[in-house]
Formats: structure tokens, C-alpha cells, sequence
């Protein structure tokens, strides 16, 4: 009786000194959010050294291709280009029916009806970047109006940023708001967002972006816009995974993962693939709870799962 009485009291003089906490703070209180660089570096280098030459497997690479979100996001694309993009999507059924399609296109909103008049296979979803990419610098009414008419012209899978600069200042309410906004706006259709994790500057911060993020609705949680550097990184990644894990352990509910920017090499791919199978384990290993985001990743994959060079795409 003793005890809890001290607890309570030391609780009412946490709350009496710094206010009263919002349900934000209180829901981060429930998780261990202090996360050390150093050893977050240090546990990362350890699976790459010990885990990740094992995953260098044809099985594993056949995987991650299927895990992609095969993306253009260019100052250039036009409905031209867009058409075309779709179209090699389709044709890979055609040339390589033994192997497993992309997960989804990913291309600005005002290119979601383009590719759902186009696309052809069924499997492969519509990803479409919102709510004023890649910096979220726009009024929220922008964002909720672009992310419905992406929606109304075919898009099957969102893609937003966070507030960075509301994160950082503390206004975890403001951030949080957005993302609520937006989910309500997708309703049943997956919505990743994007933490922009080279602008938050720690892994700790990582962290409580991760958990304020799919508090707030996110579906899946995903690295990086590609617009900014540095982009995806594996301690970034190991930091959101342990995320994703704590409140899978707290609530039962799986939240995916997505790795995007920078993303140079089939090497690259399968350290994410090792982080992912290293701290969530195989339930997370398909493109329901796991995605690749990038351009340029696909032919190299498809390159080592045919021994050949490739440039399909």
C-alpha cells in the first residue's frame, strides 16, 4: 500500500511540475523511448555481420522484389512517362510468369487515374504520395483534399510525411492531428507514413516519431521521402522496428514497415529484410507488413534472381 501511495505522489509531482500531460505524453510513458545511438550502431553492425550473409539467398531476393513499391517521382514524369512505367508492370506477367509481381506503383496523386485506367494486374497496388509531399509544408485542408481526389481516381495505398517541424517542437498534438485527419480520409485503405528520419537527428527521436505516428493511424511507417539526405539508414530502421514491436506487444495490432531512399543495392535491400526478420520475425516478411520503396532496386534484384543482366524496367 505503502509503495503505490509513493508512486502516486511521485506521479502527481511529475504532473504539478512540467503540467499536464497530453495523451500523447502518456502514451509514450508507456514504451522505454530512450534509445542510445551508440548501441543501436553497435547491435546493428553486429547482424549485419553475424545475420545478413545467410539472407543472401535467391528465396530472399524473390521477396524483396515482390516487396517493392516500384516508384517514379520525378520533376519530369508526365502522363507519357507514367503510361509507359504501368505498362512494364503489366508486361512482366507476360515475360516472367514464374516469378512474383511488384507490390504497387508509386507516382504523385495527380497520376493515380493514369495508372488505374492502365494497370492490368491485379495484385499490384496504387501508391500515391500526399498531403503536400515531401515536406508537409502545406495547409491541412490542402493535404485532406489531395489525399480524397488521389482516393476518388484510383489510388489504393497513401503515402504522407509528418509535420518534422511541429515533431521537433514539441507540438506532438499538431502532428498527431494531421495523421488522424488523413487515415480518416483512407479509411480502409492502407496509409504509410513517412518520418523523414534524416531531419529528426536521433534514434530516440526515431522512435517517438514512430510510435506518435501509428498512434496517430498510420498503417505502415516508412523511412524516408528520398527528397532529403540522408535517407533510409538501418539504425533508422532498427529504431522503427523496435517500435513497431513494443506496440505490437502493448495493443496485438501489426504495423507495417517500409524502407525508401538511398536504397543503392540488392545488398542494401537484404539488410532491411535481416533488421525486419531480426526484430519482428517472419510474420512480417510479405509485402502485406513489408515494402521497399525505390526506383532504381528492381533491376538489380531481378538482375541476381536470373543471373543476368537485366534492365526490364
Amino acid at each position: 500500500m505503502a509503495e503505490n501511495e509513493n508512486i502516486l505522489k511521485k506521479e502527481a509531482a511529475e504532473v504539478k511540475e512540467f503540467g499536464e500531460m497530453s495523451k500523447y505524453d502518456e502514451m509514450l510513458r508507456k514504451y522505454d523511448t530512450p534509445l542510445s545511438d551508440e548501441s543501436v550502431k553497435a547491435v546493428v553492425k553486429k547482424i549485419a555481420e553475424e545475420k545478413v550473409p545467410g539472407n543472401e539467398t535467391l528465396e530472399v531476393k524473390k521477396l524483396l522484389f515482390n516487396c517493392i513499391d516500384l516508384t517514379t517521382l520525378k520533376t519530369t514524369d508526365s502522363e507519357e512517362s507514367v503510361l509507359k512505367f504501368t505498362e512494364k508492370v503489366n508486361d512482366f506477367e507476360d515475360k516472367y510468369p514464374d516469378l512474383p509481381n511488384v507490390a504497387a506503383i508509386c507516382v504523385y496523386p495527380n497520376f493515380a487515374k493514369i495508372v488505374s485506367q492502365s494497370l492490368e494486374v491485379e495484385e499490384v497496388g496504387i501508391a500515391c504520395v500526399s498531403g503536400g509531399f515531401p515536406s508537409a509544408q502545406t495547409f491541412p485542408e490542402i493535404k485532406v483534399a489531395e489525399t480524397a481526389l488521389a482516393l476518388k481516381d484510383g489510388a489504393t495505398e497513401i503515402d504522407i510525411t509528418i509535420n518534422v517541424g511541429k515533431f521537433l517542437s514539441g507540438d506532438y498534438e499538431g502532428m498527431c492531428d494531421e495523421i488522424t485527419e488523413m487515415k480518416e480520409v483512407c479509411g480502409e485503405h492502407h496509409m504509410k507514413v513517412i518520418l523523414e528520419t534524416g531531419a529528426l537527428g536521433s534514434c530516440e527521436n526515431i522512435r517517438k516519431a514512430s510510435l506518435l505516428a501509428i498512434y496517430a493511424g498510420a498503417d505502415f511507417i516508412k523511412t524516408s521521402t528520398g527528397k532529403l539526405e540522408p535517407a533510409a539508414t538501418p539504425e533508422a530502421a532498427y529504431a522503427m522496428c523496435k517500435a513497431i514491436k513494443s506496440y505490437y506487444e502493448e495493443t496485438g495490432v501489426k504495423i507495417g514497415f517500409k524502407a525508401a531512399g538511398g536504397i543503392n543495392t540488392v545488398h542494401d535491400a537484404v539488410v532491411y529484410y535481416t533488421i525486419v526478420k531480426e526484430i519482428l520475425g517472419k510474420e512480417w516478411l510479405n509485402n502485406k507488413l513489408f515494402r521497399l520503396g525505390t526506383s532504381r532496386l528492381a533491376n538489380l534484384v531481378l538482375s541476381e534472381i536470373l543471373d543476368e543482366n537485366v534492365k526490364f524496367f
